[in-house]
């Protein structure tokens, strides 16, 4: 039979980077497609011993119904360590658990965004975020990365050329899928504007604690004085992305309406999940923890970049980010890009993402594509940069 599909759905398509997945199935591709933490950088066996400790001491509260806000010792920790970092107000916002900041993007955009509503986002910028927003029937606007973040000008044109503008979605820590991180200039830029033109900024920081060069940079949250700040952030880069645990620091009357939201989405984020992450906090170092992700991923990064070097055609561009898992390399306007990441996978048996993924229109045009360094084996990345470097210098 023919099925019709609601308004909403129908024109979502599959992801772009799920599908070029589906050949990463084949052990002989080598995947600088996915997104994946490192696999050294699970630390299985604390988690283990927690999960032991929990279903030993307190299996009912692990396994039964529980509140729609989350586990509340979790919560309470996330808003003391938010506190001194300056992106929690106390009196002012609330903090939710959720499964993935995937989910608090998307909540985010339910609760403030009506149908025809303007919503405007770095472009490219991440895929997830991008088909959520897209099943909400916004007005969803793009504007250029610089190597600095998002272009201020542009952006500014953006707000004053487009009605009802709502919210600004940015990820200002080595974004996904450019690595690029926004200076602290353009970050008090971001938030001037938001005041000026009375929007909301939506600022998902996934990649925050995987800095492996420079110095940090204070979140944009950490200057909001008017609440005009939702701050999301996991534990799929630092724990694990198994768990899907997220969270979200926002106005208690954002927050308010994402629970409600969040209540007929699925009643709660999985609590034995909260419960570990929770544990983890609490007995181990965390400083020692992030430190020892930084290193694996620093050297991740710098065997990718020295392949990249060694074996690449100097006429690709690629970027050099601080952190976080992703380059971002263009190839000359002369070149498709598409044929040259389908030969990739196809004949030479390396998966990268088109950039067109991440593109807000199937109109706007890209040359780059994604190369992921944290999935990969060391034995992979070498070998990747130097068969992808062949394919570089045939196009």
């Amino acid at each position: 039979m023919d099925y019709h599909f609601s308004d909403r759905v129908s024109a979502l398509k599959p992801s772009v980077i799920r599908e070029i997945l589906k050949h990463t199935s084949n052990p002989e591709v080598i995947p600088f497609a996915a997104g994946n933490p490192a696999a050294d950088a699970f630390p299985k066996e604390t988690i283990r011993k927690i999960s032991e400790d929990i279903l030993s001491s307190d299996p009912i509260g692990a396994l039964q119904y529980s509140i729609t806000e989350g586990y509340l010792p979790l919560r309470n920790r996330l808003k003391k360590d938010l506190e001194a970092k300056k992106c929690y107000a106390d009196g002012r916002d609330d903090l939710i658990t959720t499964s993935g900041a995937q989910q608090a993007n998307e909540l985010a955009c339910k609760v403030l965004c009506s149908d025809g509503d303007t919503l405007i986002c770095e472009s490219p910028s991440f895929i997830g975020s991008l088909n959520s927003f897209k099943s909400y029937n916004v007005n969803l606007v793009g504007v250029e990365l610089e190597e600095d973040g998002i272009n201020i000008e542009k952006l500014e044109e953006a707000v004053k050329s487009n009605s009802r503008v709502k919210l600004l979605y940015l990820i200002p820590n080595f974004q996904n899928p450019t690595g690029r991180t926004m200076s602290l200039e353009k970050r008090k830029a971001v938030y001037e504007l938001a005041k000026k033109y009375d929007f909301i900024i939506l600022e998902d920081n996934p990649y925050g604690d995987l800095r492996f060069r420079g110095e940090d940079i204070a979140p944009i949250k950490s200057f909001d004085t008017e609440g005009r700040v939702i701050y999301s952030r996991t534990f799929s880069k630092i724990l694990a992305p198994g768990l899907r645990v997220g969270y979200v620091s926002a106005p208690k009357e954002i927050i308010s309406k994402m629970v409600v939201c969040k209540q007929v989405a699925d009643v709660h984020t999985n609590i034995w999940a909260q419960q570990i992450c929770y544990r983890f906090m609490e007995t181990v170092d965390m400083n020692e923890h992030i430190a020892s992700l930084r290193k694996i991923y620093k050297s991740k990064y710098e065997l990718m970049e020295n392949g990249i070097k060694e074996y690449f055609s100097d006429k690709v561009e690629v970027t050099r980010p601080e952190g976080g898992l992703f380059i971002w390399a263009t190839l000359p306007d002369s070149i498709d890009m598409l044929s040259f990441c389908k030969k990739a996978v196809e004949e030479y048996k390396i998966a990268v993402v088109p950039g067109q993924a991440f593109m807000i229109s199937e109109n706007d045009r890209t040359n780059s594509f994604r190369m992921n360094f944290s999935t990969p084996s060391d034995e992979q990345i070498v070998t990747g940069c130097e068969i992808l470097g062949k394919l570089t210098k045939e196009f």
